[in-house]
């Protein structure tokens, strides 16, 4: 394969939560180019021409697969206009060139919702609920102006309000620590006539994207089958052992829809960290694909079904679906439309075991030379699909297989498979990713002396462990802003993952007990065993892992005589954004990568 160039790997822009408006005439989506964010719309039957719709406050865009920033809001015999939290903490609404700032809380407020499953579709917009501060329910009655709060307070976190089309329940996503989202989250239900608020609650399980069908009931995604299926009340639309949905990393979440009348449903699938998009007859059950690759940000108004869609093979992009057969058409792109998918490899699916027998998961982007980067994804609660990632790309086309390894706590393999972290973070997913090492060694892809392991993040204290647990295995690894001392982590006034450690390693609270725990399990008490090459890259900024668990890793490694190299790039956060900070970390990576590697492969 001819190397892909970093220009080519740094283009484009994100494309995030396609909405239909009500009437289905326009696909409203968020963008964010070159630094800025706005909201844009394309026809759907349309001519392809973007129109750019914003112009005052910048929207606040999700991250991945999640969202909530905007909604489209419609009044009876009225305009059409945009509803939108803004990075300014604000909630706006703009009707052609009018733009009324709708809130003044002077702090966050995101995921503006309305009754948007309209049981007609000239039905009356009148509720709007969002989210403040991650922690509370407000709504706004657009007849009178009144806001008011209505949760009671009994949830730190507060996600993704949803309104029933009758306007007399609204619906959000609840938890508190020590639960993380994934944990334990229930669905809690506010009646808006008398104030009352139950709770759906499961054993063993944690909701998410609560909503409602278009006649009202009650729809959400749990995983109290040991799957994350999509439920109607508490029946399954579909009971399987595959994922329909990822984990809670943020709101705006959308991956099943319903269509208008609320006999099909559209979900998709996680199958081994592969794709697929389905639909569900809500009569017959029979479900039918329509399509491969990652789907999410689902819509369906009228005869369009809309989401974003990628693979391994496919470049980000906005699609539609319609019709009797359904046929696919590509709205919008993300990437330059240079790409020969002819050259662009799909992985192969890897399982291996671990030495307590139990089955693990990798995808193998296979060149075949002899050389092999394993990378481990951050998180640790999350998972890389077999989605658009360039950067794999980009090492590829320069000689080397890209093992992406799912430890145990990944996601996307059922709960008991990502819970099974819990009290063993920095531990289970070392020797996980060590086991999938070996299990690749054996089958000849590689050798120690040419294999690098790299990470991020959580990926980054996974890494670290190799490295000090594993010195056998690689040749070296690279870490980005890695978590070193999970005690310091604990410190960090990073309100979401402020209890992340009190399930994956102990509560701290200063008893013998846990503080052997968090020694044992942060790589900065064994970082004097690395002797392997090691690369270091840290923002000043991180507000998630502060640079000062770098500087405190890189002496402990440097003092005991290891080969490290420590990158700071000033102003930048939890990654990199910045075109010549991205670069420099590509090209200190390669510099990195010759050094360390043993044996060349030839032809390489």
């Amino acid at each position: 394969m001819q190397p892909i160039p970093l220009s080519l790997i740094r283009a484009g822009r994100d494309l995030t939560e396609p909405r239909v408006s009500p009437d289905g005439r326009w696909v409203g989506f968020v963008q964010r180019t070159g630094g800025t964010t706005s909201i844009g719309r394309v026809a759907v039957d349309g001519d392809g021409i973007e129109r750019r719709l914003t112009f005052g406050a910048e929207p606040a865009p999700g991250r991945g697969l999640g969202g909530g920033c905007f909604t489209w809001l419609q009044r009876t015999d009225g305009p059409l206009s945009l509803l939108y939290a803004a990075l300014d903490g604000e909630l706006w609404r703009q009707t052609g060139m009018h733009l009324e700032r709708l809130t003044s809380h002077g702090r966050s407020a995101r995921g503006p919702a309305v009754a948007s499953q309209r049981p007609t579709p000239d039905a009356d917009d009148r509720l709007v609920a969002h989210v403040l501060d991650d922690a509370e329910i407000w709504l706004i009655d657009m007849d009178t102006g009144e806001q008011r709060r209505i949760d009671d307070g009994r949830h730190a976190f507060c996600f993704d309000p949803a309104i029933a089309p009758d306007e007399r329940i609204v619906s959000w996503q609840g938890w508190s620590p020590p639960d993380m989202a994934w944990d334990g989250a229930v669905r809690v239900d506010c009646d808006l006539r008398t104030g009352a608020i139950s709770e759906w609650r499961i054993v063993d399980g944690a909701f998410q994207q609560p909503r409602f069908t278009p006649h009202g009931e009650p729809i959400h995604v749990h995983d109290g089958s040991g799957w994350l299926n999509v439920y109607i009340g508490d029946r399954p639309v579909v009971c399987e052992s595959l994922d329909h949905a990822g984990p809670t990393w943020g709101m705006g979440n959308r991956s099943y829809a319903l269509d208008g009348d609320g006999r099909r449903l559209a979900f998709v699938r996680n199958e081994a960290g592969h794709g697929a998009l389905c639909v569900a007859d809500l009569t017959s059950g029979e479900v039918e694909q329509l399509g491969r690759g990652v789907h999410g940000h689902l819509d369906w108004v009228g005869d369009a079904l809309v989401a974003i869609r990628s693979g391994a093979r496919t470049p980000t992009q906005l699609v539609m679906y319609r019709g009797s057969p359904w046929a696919r058409t590509t709205l919008a792109h993300t990437q330059p439309d240079v790409w020969d998918r002819s050259q662009l490899p799909e992985p192969e699916i890897v399982e291996a075991t671990s030495a307590d027998g139990t089955t693990l998961h990798a995808r193998r982007f296979v060149v075949g030379l002899g050389r092999m980067l394993v990378w481990v994804h951050g998180g640790p609660t999350d998972q890389w699909q077999v989605d658009w990632r360039p950067r794999i790309l980009y090492w590829m086309t320069r000689g080397w297989d890209v093992l992406v390894v799912d430890p145990r706590g990944t996601t996307g393999h059922g709960r008991v498979y990502h819970q099974a972290l819990h009290g063993k973070w920095g531990r289970l997913d070392v020797d996980d990713t060590a086991d999938l090492i070996r299990d690749a060694h054996r089958r000849g892809w590689a050798t120690p002396g040419s294999t690098v392991v790299l990470g991020g993040s959580s990926g980054g204290l996974t890494v670290l462990g190799v490295l000090a647990d594993h010195p056998d295995l690689v040749a070296g690894g690279v870490a980005s802003y890695p978590v070193s001392d999970l005690v310091a982590l604990t410190e960090v006034d990073h309100r979401f993952e402020a209890h992340y450690t009190d399930t994956l390693v102990a509560p701290n609270d200063g008893s013998p007990e846990s503080e052997a725990a968090f020694a044992r399990l942060s790589p900065i008490h064994r970082a004097e065993r690395i002797t392997s090459p090691l690369l270091i890259f840290h923002g000043t900024d991180d507000p998630v892992v502060p640079i000062s668990q770098s500087e405190r890793l890189v002496r402990v490694v440097e003092a005991a005589g290891a080969p490290v190299e420590f990158v700071v790039y000033e102003g930048e956060g939890h990654g990199f954004r910045r075109a010549e900070h991205v670069e420099d970390e590509y090209e200190r990576t390669a510099a990195f990568l010759d050094r360390v590697l043993a044996h060349p492969p030839s032809g390489s």
